[in-house]
């Protein structure tokens, strides 16, 4: 992998993500992975993020969904990130999730979905952060600041 390849570029940012389900907004953004080529086959990857969510709900308090995998049919680590105004329910304690995050990582990528999952959350127990996200307007912000706070 190369190390200057971002993990969320502005294709894979839905500003205004519409899903009337977890498995509604996981497509869609798994969907942008697909089409950025970081992301070979959909329902193999799909299935993988599925059978990830079985065994715990990816929701966390504050409006956060973090649904993720790591899978053979991911080439790229890469988080889809999608803005949800109206919110879409991953099994927070809290509600909905309004910041939801789809982490893809390589099967043979070792500890790095680890590493992003890590990272991502120490950022997002900040409400600044979060409150940076949901007011960025644009898939451009929103990859930068991704980039600027997530990247390493």
């Amino acid at each position: 992998m190369s190390e200057n390849i971002a993990l969320t570029t502005e294709d894979l940012v839905i500003v205004d993500l519409v899903a009337h389900s977890k498995d509604d907004a996981t497509t869609q953004l798994a969907q942008r992975l697909v089409a950025a080529g970081r992301v070979t086959d959909i329902d193999g990857f799909l299935e993988d993020v599925r059978a990830r969510e079985e065994q715990m709900a990816t929701g966390l308090p504050g409006g956060i969904g973090i649904p993720h995998a790591r899978s053979a049919h991911v080439t790229i680590p890469s988080v889809a990130v999608g803005i949800s105004p109206d919110g879409v329910d991953f099994g927070a304690h809290d509600g909905p999730a309004q910041l939801i995050f789809l982490i893809a990582a390589p099967e043979g990528a070792g500890d790095k979905h680890l590493h992003i999952l890590a990272s991502l959350a120490r950022r997002l127990v900040h409400e600044d952060f979060r409150e940076s996200l949901r007011e960025a307007g644009s898939a451009s912000s929103v990859a930068s600041i991704m980039t600027e706070e997530i990247d390493e």
